[in-house]
């Protein structure tokens, strides 16, 4: 630092304050001083900044460790949002079913050595979400989570009051508008005629999976659809398939026909379900659409290409960047599309394709 104040003219602390993105520098003094940081190609110790300014630039990041819903997308997203404000990011994974509180107290223990500024964490289960919020720690925290589950976000705020001895509350919820979402894919169902469906439903542990299904049973039962729920256990393909499998065989036993629309909590259940449609001689769309949720790498270049509704992870990744940098500078409130139940939600959008079409009744 010394070497870039000298061959720039000016004081090791207004290098630091350049460093350190201070507004008490001209644009001017700026500018040459990044210049010469060019040059001599200076690259400033985290932990010597840490040191001056007891902060270490560092964001805590805590995820599950399937990697499934977005997860991926996501995390992509807040390792670059967070780089491009001079922070860096520091990773850690749990189990989301099996995730006890002593798990995210240990992990947080770690980051607390490291001096984070700050907490982002993807809550996909009520394990998680309910183990962040009981966290005792007054450290910056944004949770990224689902509206509902066996765990309110009513109780999870009230938990981090309790476990806070911060008069100030830094914490945020953010999520995925999966109720208006959901309002969309009964929408684009009906409108294709469909009026009896089959609902893939996800496992009720995770938090999206709830969301999900409560908003299938309300929405579809508004619009008058009929409905049966075919509820699994896992978001893995082979269980979909495994559980569609069974209801082609009993409907066969019972003289039975299949739903016109099968709608699925997830794509990786859509992949199941459409294979054993295949098996069994059933052909997407012409004799039964399909449509998923997520809109997962690939959804596009499936045979047929899957309907899906798209959750946007990588601006809601860049959301969860840009509360923390709220909480932590402090700032004016971000403004979401839409709030329930205290959580920011960000909007999702359906993605029409091919594996929608009308019942065959009706062509």
């Amino acid at each position: 630092m010394i070497d870039v104040a000298r061959a720039a003219g000016v004081s090791h602390q207004t290098v630091s304050r350049v460093i350190n993105n201070s507004p008490d520098v001209s644009a001017a003094t700026r500018v040459k001083v990044m210049d010469v940081i060019d040059k001599l190609e200076y690259r400033p110790s985290n932990a010597a900044r840490a040191l001056v300014t007891s902060k270490s630039h560092t964001i805590g990041l805590i995820i599950g460790e399937s990697m499934i819903l977005g997860v991926k997308d996501i995390v992509s997203a807040i390792e670059s949002s967070s780089k491009s404000r001079g922070y860096f990011l520091s990773l850690s994974m749990v189990n989301e079913v099996l995730c006890t509180q002593s798990d995210i107290d240990l992990i947080v223990k770690g980051f607390d050595e490291q001096n984070i500024d700050g907490l982002i964490i993807i809550a996909s289960t009520d394990a998680m979400f309910s183990a962040s919020c009981k966290l005792r720690s007054n450290i910056p925290r944004v949770i990224l989570t689902s509206t509902h589950g066996s765990v309110s976000i009513h109780e999870g705020r009230s938990l981090l009051k309790q476990n806070s001895s911060s008069s100030v509350s830094k914490f945020s919820f953010i999520g995925v508008n999966q109720w208006r979402a959901m309002a969309d894919v009964v929408s684009v169902v009906n409108s294709s005629g469909h009026r009896d469906a089959l609902y893939v439903a996800g496992p009720l542990m995770w938090r999206d999976a709830a969301t999900r299904l409560s908003a299938w049973n309300k929405i579809s039962q508004a619009n008058s659809m009929r409905s049966r729920i075919m509820q699994c256990t896992s978001w893995k393909s082979s269980e979909s398939y495994s559980r569609m499998n069974h209801v082609i065989e009993q409907c066969g036993v019972e003289g039975a026909q299949l739903p016109s629309v099968i709608v699925a909590a997830s794509d990786l259940q859509a992949i199941g379900v459409i294979r054993s449609l295949y098996e069994h001689g059933f052909k997407v769309p012409a004799d039964v659409s399909v449509v998923g949720f997520g809109d997962d790498c690939g959804m596009c270049d499936l045979f047929p290409p899957l309907t899906t509704v798209n959750i946007e992870p990588l601006t809601i990744g860049s959301l969860a960047v840009r509360e923390m940098m709220r909480l932590i500078h402090g700032g004016a409130e971000l403004v979401f599309a839409d709030m329930a139940h205290g959580v920011g939600l960000n909007p999702a959008s359906v993605v029409l394709r091919a594996s929608l079409g009308k019942p065959n009744y009706i062509k």
